[in-house]
């Protein structure tokens, strides 16, 4: 690890550096609660259910000596279905572009065959630096700690790979979040910012929308069809006939289930369950969008759509 020093004679130039990094890990490691501690705003849709983030969503971080562009991709699992097949290719491509890798394990759990899986995947690709993230150490005590960080390391030195850092944080506590930007930051190549200031993420808007009802619509749900629901925003469009000072975005969007038995259980008694989602995801619509918003939400059927290609591809997959 080279560190930069700086003499008194001669103040260096500061060097802007920009370059992408992204989190792997098992599903449910932490990985999109850390993208949006990073960015400090919500732009990654976060559960406690792993496979929730399909979409590679793009965090942006602004330093003004630097921009450090998130790239969160699906947890990398052992695949069961043409989806998990795909999830899987785009987890490898997205590994291939990138400038650094944080490999993210929580401090809570013991490492399993699911890390090792992934490590392994990891050794393979030689240039990329990558930077093991404990996440989650609001959890556990000191001790659990130690112990987790000295079996990352064994875990390095088993496999050929070498840490740049190894990195211990909380997302949900705040804690060392900044310090993690710090040392990703020198990983990246030198170059302009790619991005405009105060730009988040450049997800289009519509994938964004849909990926806030998702995750309110498997809010209840999750036990039941934690992989079944897909969203697709059918249509944004500002009311007409509005005051320029009361605007109104009209968002037409339908949640797709892949079996008619699951329609009762989206819906919910008297369609109460479906009411709860649109006030829930309307909110945060209209958080990250910063207008009003009239949500209209559908229901619809597309059979066993995680298996068939044609499917994938109308959902966005």
């Amino acid at each position: 690890m080279s560190v930069r020093t700086q003499s008194s004679e001669e103040p260096a130039e500061t060097v802007h550096r920009s370059g992408f990094a992204c989190f792997v890990g098992r599903p449910n490691a932490g990985k999109s609660t850390l993208t949006n501690a990073l960015v400090g705003q919500k732009v990654a849709i976060t559960s406690n259910r792993p496979q929730t983030t399909r979409h590679t969503v793009r965090g942006i971080v602004h330093r003004e000596e630097a921009q450090l562009i998130l790239v969160d991709t699906p947890g990398l699992h052992k695949p069961r279905t043409l989806l998990g097949e795909r999830l899987n290719d785009v987890v490898r491509a997205t590994w291939a572009e990138v400038d650094v890798i944080g490999f993210c394990l929580p401090a809570n759990e013991k490492l399993g065959p699911g890390d090792r899986f992934i490590a392994k995947e990891l050794a393979g690709i030689k240039k990329t630096p990558k930077v093991a993230i404990v996440t989650k150490t609001d959890l556990v005590d000191s001790k659990t700690l130690a112990e987790q960080l000295i079996a990352i390391d064994q875990l390095g030195t088993e496999l050929g790979i070498t840490w740049a850092e190894i990195v211990p944080v909380s997302a949900t506590g705040n804690q060392q979040v900044d310090l993690l930007a710090d040392l990703l930051i020198p990983l990246l190549p030198e170059g302009p910012a790619l991005y405009p200031e105060g730009d988040l993420t450049d997800e289009p808007e519509q994938v964004m929308v849909a990926e806030l009802i998702r995750e309110a619509a498997l809010e209840g749900v999750r036990d039941e069809l934690p992989h079944s629901i897909a969203v697709v925003v059918e249509e944004m469009i500002p009311r007409e006939d509005r005051p320029a000072d009361k605007p109104l975005l009209d968002i037409h969007a339908n949640v797709y289930i892949e079996r008619p038995s699951q329609k009762g259980i989206v819906i919910g008694p008297k369609g109460k369950r479906l009411k709860d989602v649109g006030i829930k995801s309307r909110q945060q619509i209209e958080a990250l969008l910063g207008t009003p918003v009239f949500l209209d939400l559908h229901v619809k059927v597309a059979k066993d759509w995680q298996r068939d290609p044609k499917q994938l591809r109308r959902l966005g997959f």
